[in-house]
């Protein structure tokens, strides 16, 4: 009973959230109107009806406002939820484009998770309303659909936190204060708009701009030409491009010095530091890789080394050149970034920054306590904090089981997917596209695609599901299966014992 009250509760929060969605699902609206894209209003009205028919029906049932839900309930109903959300974002792809259910999803979790791989295969062709729609997703996601939730609740509540933080993001980026999450929601916003006006200095056009801006700063990848940035051929554009990418993997905690124009202290902050050492040192390297090794100009290599460097650290799938024609070498890079990702409590995917900073100090704390008496004391400074003998152990293994949990998954992925796909492209560009999907980023080998056959496409949106998660809630909910039919099994084995010793006495 009390599991079904904590069920009770989350459902009633995710119906919020839900209603949410399907009133800003109605956004794209607008360019249909200003298109005149007539006959996209019923596939376009598929998403946003089914959204506020399921989010009215479940945020209505009742529940006792005196209990907060236990975490692995939480958990689990945050990851189902974005799996729903990825089923009802496939509509209008389905009943505009005619496009089959399965790349429907397929696009929608690539869209929702930010992470830019499309299954659309002319994109030139396709209606301004779906692409727009497609920009949307990825803006929404980036931020995350639980903090937009919380930033346009009147009151928040800790069940609400909780599914927060269950969304694969850190209290960083929202406080327990509501007006602190709309700021960081009108700095996004205004980030959006700004970039925006920078992007258009390049030369493009509005809505070119205004797409690019939306998919780049909530790292996506989604473009609204089959060519990408190729279409463009704009060195300047790429450029520009960068700073919003950067922005978009920075913990969103840090505009708020911006917000109060302490812009000098952004740059002090140790996270930006290290996330721009990072892809420094990465743009470097794999710019001298593709001249050294690819044999490309240096001019060339310089450009697409460090464009697809950036890109890949901050895990967004825009792209100005073909990795598949790159040599191992700098491919490797570019996957090691990819791994890594941006901070937390930013629109990034990956591991994060932040985990590898901890561990890197973990370990050196760890060797240091090897050279002194058992009895002296060192503390873990990580990240300008000081931490406990007790809270560094546990902070450390939490976030190594991460990244663990992350290399297993990729090492299952690629044997599952070898077995099942006999490909000519190169172990390494298999893996560089798996962690892509991982890490929700939508950098392409062309290894995905939509002529690739429905199994693999499924690998990839179970992969793209599970790193916006960061995998725990999915394992979470496996496990809860498993122990669920574990105690049926025992149950009806304690009851078949029942009756038979029932039988023996009637005997």
């Amino acid at each position: 009973m009390k599991r079904l009250e904590h069920i009770a509760m989350i459902a009633h929060d995710m119906g919020l959230i839900f209603e949410f969605l399907g009133v800003v699902s109605l956004v794209p609206f607008l360019v249909l109107v200003l298109f005149r894209e007539w006959s996209l209003i019923l596939p376009m009205a598929s998403a946003p009806i089914v959204f506020l028919i399921l989010g009215y029906g479940i945020s209505h049932i009742s529940y006792r406002d005196d209990i907060e839900p236990s975490s692995s309930i939480t958990i689990a109903a945050v990851a189902l939820s974005w799996l729903a959300i990825a089923l009802i974002g496939a509509l209008p792809f389905v009943f505009g484009l005619h496009m089959t259910y399965v790349d429907s999803v397929f696009e929608a979790m690539s869209g929702w998770t930010g992470t830019g791989f499309t299954m659309i295969a002319s994109l030139d062709t396709t209606p301004k309303t779906l692409l727009f729609w497609r920009s949307f997703t990825q803006w929404i996601g980036g931020i995350g659909i639980i903090a937009f939730g919380i930033s346009l609740r009147r009151k928040t509540r800790t069940s609400l936190f909780r599914l927060y933080r269950s969304e694969g993001r850190e209290e960083e980026l929202v406080s327990a204060s509501e007006s602190s999450s709309r700021r960081v929601w009108m700095i996004y916003l205004v980030l959006t708009f700004a970039f925006t006006g920078l992007i258009m200095l390049s030369g493009i056009p509005l809505w070119d701009s205004l797409n690019l801006v939306m998919v780049a700063i909530a790292t996506g990848g989604f473009t609204i030409h089959s060519g990408g940035l190729g279409y463009y051929n704009n060195p300047l554009l790429e450029a520009l491009l960068i700073p919003v990418m950067l922005a978009g993997a920075i913990p969103f905690k840090v505009f708020f010095l911006l917000y109060h124009g302490k812009i000098v202290n952004m740059f002090r902050d140790p996270i930006v530091r290290i996330l721009l050492f990072i892809a420094l040192i990465g743009s470097l390297i794999t710019s001298l890789d593709l001249f050294l090794v690819g044999n490309l100009p240096l001019t060339q290599a310089f450009r697409e080394g460090v464009f697809t460097a950036v890109s890949g650290l901050c895990t967004c799938g825009l792209q100005n050149s073909s990795p598949h024609l790159w040599a191992a070498i700098p491919l490797a890079v570019v996957t090691m970034l990819m791994f890594i990702g941006g901070a937390m409590g930013s629109s990034a995917g990956g591991v994060k920054v932040n985990r590898v900073m901890l561990i890197y100090d973990g370990v050196r704390w760890w060797f240091r306590r090897f050279f002194v008496s058992s009895r002296v004391l060192i503390p873990l400074k990580s990240g300008g904090r000081t931490l406990s003998k007790e809270i560094s152990e546990l902070a450390i293994s939490k976030n190594l089981l991460v990244i663990v949990m992350y290399a297993i998954t990729i090492f299952i992925a690629t044997i599952v997917t070898l077995h099942l796909y006999i490909t000519s492209f190169r172990l390494e560009e298999v893996v560089f596209e798996l962690v892509s999907a991982l890490s929700n980023v939508g950098l392409s080998v062309g290894f995905i695609s939509f002529a690739s056959p429905i199994t693999i496409k499924w690998i990839f949106i179970l992969l793209m599901w599970l790193g916006r998660l960061e995998i725990v809630p999915v394992i979470i909910i496996i496990l809860g299966v498993a122990r669920e039919i574990e105690l049926d099994t025992r149950n009806k084995s304690q009851d078949q014992e029942d009756s038979d010793r029932d039988r023996s006495y009637e005997i």
